[in-house]
């Protein structure tokens, strides 16, 4: 499937625009740990801030204050790409074509780096100048901490470690569970950060976050097996190496793209409410299972 110019200039303008933001945001840092932190957020999909980008859009709020959330998420997203390359972790030694944190400084700097991006996504979003309301600050912090901390993302990766060692493979419905976890939560965020800042009802949009998701991890699961590490930009075929069990390994690779179809047509359906206000959010839900990275 060929995806819309204008969808593609979107992305690419958002792109442009939260790496702008990331870069003045951390340059009062200096020293190894802040060159490491820029490293790490430089590049990638942005999927996670562009989603916070278009869901803030349907509730006319501002793009300057939408593009400050944008960074916190892609901040938090690079703080936990960084310890999931760890040795102790996955052991990676490529991130978006590039040498892992771990690799171009040391473990130590990595883990620092991690741990920083962290807590600056916190400070970002604390910060007067994401909004005026406080309370809204601390909703943002709050949902932020829970979906990426021991309840949600953070659950969903220790789930995955076990896995590595499970005396049987998860079942599919165990799988779904952990990737709504470790993927899902840090794809419905967004979602729910932008109908926060539009002081919206948020359940159509996590509904659709929640299909998101599952269809996004699907895809990312079928790039194992059949991508190339050159164009993803990761290693590839580690999962089938690991004997790890996935929603390709178990469905296989038919149904396994079958189902993330499925999943993207119930995203669509669930935004149907707001109309062509969310032709863009439609298009990102098919470009999550056509991308080549």
């Amino acid at each position: 499937m060929t995806l819309a110019l204008p969808l593609m200039t979107a992305l690419a303008t958002a792109q442009s625009d939260i790496q702008t933001t990331l870069d003045t945001l951390l340059s009062p840092f200096d020293g190894p740990v802040a060159e490491a932190m820029r490293y790490a957020v430089s590049g990638g999909k942005r999927l996670r801030g562009f989603l916070v980008l278009e869901t803030a859009a349907l509730f006319d709020v501002p793009r300057g204050r939408a593009l400050r959330v944008a960074a916190a998420i892609e901040a938090i997203h690079a703080y936990s790409l960084i310890h999931d390359d760890l040795p102790c972790m996955d052991d990676d030694d490529l991130r978006r074509g590039q040498p892992t944190v771990h690799r171009k400084w040391d473990e130590a700097t990595a883990v620092l780096a991690g741990d920083a991006l962290q807590t600056f996504a916190f400070e970002v979003l604390a910060d007067p100048a994401t909004d005026s309301d406080p309370g809204l600050r601390a909703d943002l912090v709050l949902t932020l901490a829970q979906a990426s901390g021991a309840a949600g993302m953070v659950r969903g990766q220790a789930l995955d470690i076990a896995a590595e060692t499970a005396q049987t493979p998860l079942t599919l419905g165990q799988i779904t569970e952990l990737q709504r976890q470790k993927t899902g939560r840090l794809l419905e965020w967004p979602c729910r950060a932008g109908a926060i800042l539009g002081r919206a009802d948020p359940a159509p949009l996590l509904a659709y976050a929640a299909e998101l998701g599952l269809a996004f991890q699907i895809a990312d699961d079928l790039l194992d097996v059949t991508g190339d590490a050159e164009t993803v930009g990761k290693a590839v075929g580690k999962d089938a190496d690991a004997g790890k069990a996935t929603f390709v390994s178990i469905l296989g690779v038919d149904a396994a793209r079958a189902r993330a179809e499925d999943l993207v047509k119930s995203a669509q359906g669930a935004i149907l409410p707001y109309g062509h206000r969310a032709a863009t959010l439609a298009q990102i839900a098919e470009y999550v299972v056509t991308r080549d990275k």
